[in-house]
This record gives C-alpha cells, sequence and structure tokens, in this order.
C-alpha cells in the first residue's frame, strides 16, 4: 500500500496553496507540521479526493485517485478541522447513522458504534445528544466515525483541538495500536501530538515540503533553535496563530508555549521539540505599562539581538522590555 503525490497543485486564485509537491508514503503514522495558513488542510483534502488538483495527481498503488471514485473512499477514513454533526442525534445514533451511508450492515454499526465509543471514552455519554457534548467531546467523536470503516488510510486534522492532556494521551495510545499495517496521516501544528509515535514528519511551509524525516534526524538540525514563552491565555490564542507550536503546558493563570526561532525576525519555521534546548526564553507582563504584542515580544529575542560570538556561551543572556511585556534570554 502505498500513496504518491506527483508533482502536486493547488491553486485559490493567484495564491498557490500547495505549490508542486512530491511525495511517496506508505504504511505508519505520518505527521504532517506546519503553522496555520501553510497549505496543510488543503494537502490533506486533496489527499481525500475533496479538491482536485489543478496540476498533478494522487497515486494509490499507482491509479490515480480521482478514478478510483468509492473503491478509494471506502479504504478511506476521515476527521475534517470543522466535523458537521446533527445535534439532536444522541452520539450512539449519529455513529450509526454514519456507519450505514460508509455501507455497514445494522448489525455491524451497532458494534462498531459501541467498540468506538468504548474506546474514546464516551460509552456512558452513548445515550446523550450531542448538543450538550462540550467541544473535547465531539472531537472524539469525529475520532470515532473516522475509524467506523476500519479504514486502511487514516486522514486526521487537528484531531487534538479541544482534547485536554489525559485525552490526548488516550488518542495517541488509540492511533499507535491502529496503525499497524495501516498509513495515518495526522496534521497538526503542535509537534508533541506527533513526537512519540510518528515513523516520519513531514514539515509544510508556504504550500511546500521543508523537510521529510525521522524525528531525531530533524531534531539534529533543530538543536540549539528551540524557545519557550509564557504569556496569558488570550496571548496564547495569539501565538498560536503566528508560529508552529512545539509544547504547550498550562502554568496556573498562564501559559507555557514551545516553538523555533528561526530565520528572520518575523519568521518561525516549523519545528521538532527537541529538550536538550539551548536557549529559553521568559516573559511576564508589567503592570505598570501599556502597548506592545506578543509579536513585538518575541522579536526581543530574535537572534540578531545576541551577538555571534556569545550565543553559544554557557550562562551569556541579556534583559530587554517592549510595552507591557518584560523579557529575559539566557544561553545555558
Amino acid at each position: 500500500m502505498k500513496l504518491t503525490l506527483t508533482d502536486l497543485t493547488k491553486k485559490f486564485g493567484a495564491k498557490t496553496a500547495v505549490d508542486h509537491v512530491n511525495l511517496e508514503i506508505s504504511h505508519g503514522i505520518i505527521g504532517l507540521l506546519g503553522p496555520n495558513g501553510a497549505g496543510k488542510t488543503t494537502l490533506i483534502r486533496l489527499l481525500c479526493d475533496l479538491l482536485r488538483p489543478d496540476d498533478g495527481a494522487v497515486l494509490f498503488d499507482g491509479e490515480n485517485i480521482c478514478t478510483m471514485g468509492e473503491d478509494y473512499r471506502d479504504m478511506l477514513g476521515y476527521l475534517p478541522q470543522k466535523m458537521g454533526y446533527y445535534p439532536w442525534f444522541t452520539a450512539e445514533k449519529y455513529l450509526q447513522y454514519l456507519a450505514a451511508l460508509k455501507g455497514l450492515s445494522a448489525e455491524e454499526g451497532d458494534a462498531r458504534a459501541s467498540a468506538l465509543l468504548q474506546q474514546v471514552g464516551l460509552h456512558a455519554e452513548r445515550k446523550k445528544r450531542l448538543r450538550t457534548f462540550s467541544g473535547g467531546m465531539l472531537q472524539r467523536i469525529g475520532i470515532a466515525q473516522a475509524l467506523l470503516n476500519d479504514p486502511k488510510i487514516l486522514i486526521l486534522d487537528e484531531p487534538t483541538a479541544g482534547l485536554d492532556p489525559q485525552e490526548r494521551i488516550r488518542f495517541r495510545n488509540m492511533i499507535a495500536g491502529f496503525a499497524q499495517d495501516r498509513l495515518v496521516i495526522l496534521s497538526t501544528h503542535i509537534v508533541s501530538d506527533v513526537e512519540h509515535m510518528a515513523t516520519k514528519v513531514i514539515l509544510f511551509r508556504a504550500g511546500k515540503i521543508a523537510a521529510c524525516d525521522t524525528i531525531d534526524e530533524i531534531c539534529k538540525t533543530l538543536d540549539g533553535k528551540v524557545c519557550s514563552v509564557t504569556v496569558s491565555p488570550k496571548e496564547a490564542e495569539e501565538f498560536q496563530q503566528m508560529y508552529l507550536i512545539a509544547d504547550v503546558q498550562p502554568t496556573g493563570e498562564s501559559v507555557q508555549l514551545r516553538y523555533v526561532q528561526t530565520g528572520s525576525r518575523r519568521e518561525a519555521r516549523s519545528s521538532i521539540p527537541n529538550w536538550r534546548t539551548r536557549i529559553f526564553f521568559t516573559a511576564e507582563r508589567r503592570t505598570h505599562a501599556e502597548g506592545g504584542t506578543v509579536q513585538d515580544l518575541v522579536q526581543t529575542a530574535d537572534s540578531d539581538r545576541i551577538p555571534a560570538d556569545l550565543s553559544g556561551t554557557a550562562g551569556f543572556g541579556f534583559a530587554a522590555s517592549s510595552g507591557k511585556y518584560a523579557a529575559a534570554v539566557r544561553v545555558l
């Protein structure tokens, strides 16, 4: 079983969302990592035959998926970034309904729905209407529906959005067990979702593949470039829109985010967390001042503020402030 992308291209007007991508993937868990707006969702929709490419093709074992029709879709499980659902359906009825749409018999559908509700930890809530579910519970229902037809190819677009830490662990264990002899493509901008289970990671940026390798090999290229910033929950949302986040850790009333800072001060590349981090970046709100943004704060820690001959020196550091933020950077 093999998916091959040959010169795959998709444009929306003047914008090229997927730019002449060439790739070959087979079984295992493939992490598709990139910041918001990188083109990941467009690539996912092309892989699911929900969009037609402007150029190039997606081949399954040498056959164009655009000509395979139901034969391809029968092998596919898909969780979109925003899942549609009927709010008045119960969790059980919703999965049974989708099982019927996927061609399962009533008996098979009932059995699969019950087993998957157990797997995602929602069996006790199976009789409750979906309109009463939290965002995390709905996401778990979405994961369950993607697995209904026991697919050979499972494609998940931001599957851990809204999940708490325990739910994330349950999700990772479930996907790791499912991936044997199957292909799982997991698109996310949070690296910790895939760092422990992906057999290969694709770094996607501006519609192109920036890197494609194992976690260990990519980590070697990022040694000393992982940064950490502590901000409020509201500011964390803004920060995640601008950068690919390696890890998210709530710390009381604030949130600690890890990301990779490379290139120019307005540019942060896709990243893999490397816990042999050289640079730690910390920030706290200054209560006596106004103005400033998270982006301003990040810019104060850009590499051009650290002399090149000192950037690897243990104990070197400096402090800077911008508006309502204070920043301290040190190289360990």
